[in-house]
């Protein structure tokens, strides 16, 4: 008997599901589509052929920058089938962290949406890529051909790279984090373990695919059975409104969204004061990426009626934490829940010792779901403790009843919307403006966003007029930084607060100065 926990193929976790629920749903879309689990499947197929005759097989290096839809898992899926590399892309990246992914992946396919939401992909990906790089629109159609000559699936069992996720976190270049199927297959099913989903529920994908959290959901919809809606872009009214056509019993995708959903349930009620709840079908949010406020998890989860799971993963480590349905409200909204099936986690003291019960120190952990290594051999090397666990630079302690709290990160991230945003990369670019001679970006807390991006500056010229925001941003916009990590605020002192032996900017004191 098929034992999803035992296989180490992606594909053949697609093979097993497209036979148990033949004929049943996988996704419904926002243009009313549907498709059922084994039409994915044979989708997949014809467009794993379709692939082959562009030359795509076993090892070629394929990224994508590719919008949220079902032709984007089937394509992720179709390459998977033939055992490509495959390099998702977010479809926000412009052309600064698009060339950077390309050469650093060493791809040699990319696949774009041509025109989506306006922005012509297909000519930037086109001048962000090297020479040898094949650049495919697949914005009419995925290529598709007769999978009848396909050779054998490929197997992962060797454990090599067959994913390779790109993230910010603490540097200017975007770090390369190397998964293989089995990785990721075990992310999922720890996922799917916690929030004890079936066949009868209905879950939702309305964040971008090409995160890591893409086919890390997937994974669980195939393990448990159930289809979900899935949306190109996140917008709370259209998605409420798919949400309740299709029944959808959990949603979410990071604290951006439960705020998102509050919002937009105050809004439909006082437009249809006898219509009940925004979602009647809604019986779970889940999420991670930001820390949850617990004035939120009490605010969302009595305006929608509902539970609120939040849970902890990051690129490296696709779920580390969950919490789930049979957790309390305490547990719920101070927590980001238990170790998933798994996942390993040890607290570190400063100097690598343990840390006792209710202590903090930094967040390190093992897993099956814990990456191979990063495409830079020296950011790998000193990623690792002593004793094998990676650290992960987040601060928190684990409690007597098996679940962590988180109180900070080492890492100078911002988490915006879900996304980690490098400080010193928007720092680097702001400090180009002729009107900066200093520069802090700083994370302060958006009741919308998680965190917005605040850079604090100070004039080159004291006398002249202040840089404004929107000159900030129009210079940021022409050295290809992306929309996501534009400075939403803009602060302008005589001096950057510095202390300590290096005399560093204290971060801490701007964050505190304008956090409202």
């Amino acid at each position: 008997m098929f034992e999803p926990a035992r296989t180490h193929s992606l594909w053949e976790l697609v093979e097993y599901r497209a036979q148990v629920s033949r004929g049943a749903p996988m996704f419904h879309d926002g243009d009313g589509r549907s498709v059922t689990f084994d039409g994915v499947r044979d989708a997949a197929l014809r467009a794993a052929a379709g692939f082959r005759e562009l030359g795509i097989g076993a090892g070629t290096r394929v990224a994508w920058q590719l919008p949220t839809r079902i032709e984007t898992v089937i394509a992720s899926l179709a390459l998977a089938r033939l055992g490509a590399v495959q390099t998702p892309v977010i479809p926000q990246h412009r052309e600064r962290e698009v060339g950077f992914i390309l050469a650093e992946s060493a791809a040699e396919f990319v696949l774009v949406p041509g025109v989506w939401r306006g922005f012509d992909h297909t000519a930037m990906v086109r001048k962000a890529a090297g020479d040898g790089v094949r650049v495919v629109p697949v914005g009419d159609g995925l290529p598709t051909a007769d999978p009848a000559g396909l050779p054998d699936a490929v197997s992962d069992s060797d454990g090599g790279t067959t994913w390779i996720y790109y993230t910010s976190g603490t540097t200017s270049s975007p770090k390369g984090v190397e998964h293989t199927d089995a990785t990721l297959l075990a992310g999922g099913i720890g996922l799917a373990t916690a929030l004890g989903m079936s066949a009868d529920d209905v879950g939702s994908i309305a964040f971008p695919y090409a995160h890591i959290a893409g086919p890390d959901y997937v994974i669980a919809m195939l393990v448990s059975g159930f289809p979900a809606v899935i949306l190109d872009t996140f917008e709370p009214g259209r998605a409420a409104d798919a949400y309740r056509r299709h029944g959808v019993t959990m949603a979410g995708g990071s604290t951006a969204f439960y705020q998102a959903f509050l919002d937009e349930s105050r809004r439909y009620r006082q437009r249809h004061p006898q219509a009940g709840r925004l979602i009647p079908s809604l019986r779970l949010l889940s999420g991670g990426g930001a820390p949850m406020p617990p004035e939120l998890y009490t605010a969302a989860g009595r305006e929608l009626g509902c539970a609120i799971v939040h849970g902890y993963g990051m690129t490296e480590c696709p779920m580390i934490t969950m919490g789930t349905p049979y957790d309390g409200d305490e547990q719920l909204s101070r927590t980001v829940g238990r170790p998933v099936v798994g996942a390993e986690i040890r607290i570190a003291r400063p100097d690598g010792s343990e840390a006792g019960a209710g202590e903090s120190g930094e967040v390190t952990l093992k897993g099956a779901m814990l990456f191979r290594r990063y495409t830079d051999p020296a950011l790998t090397a000193g990623a690792f403790a002593a004793d094998g666990f990676f650290r992960t630079g987040d601060l928190g302690y684990l409690r007597p009843d098996g679940h962590l709290v988180l109180t900070g990160r080492l890492k100078d991230i911002i988490i915006r919307k879900g996304e980690n945003i490098s400080a010193q990369e928007i720092e680097d670019l702001v400090h180009t403006h002729p009107a900066v001679a200093e520069t802090a970006v700083i994370g302060l807390p958006d009741r919308e966003r998680g965190e917005r991006v605040c850079a604090v500056v100070t004039p080159a010229d004291p006398a002249a007029a202040p840089l404004t925001l929107d000159e900030l941003t129009a210079h940021l916009r022409a050295a290809g930084l992306m929309t996501q990590k534009l400075p939403e605020q803009l602060e302008t002192v005589g001096e950057l607060p510095r202390g300590g032996p290096l005399n560093k900017v204290l971060k801490a004191a701007l964050r505190e100065r304008y956090t409202e």
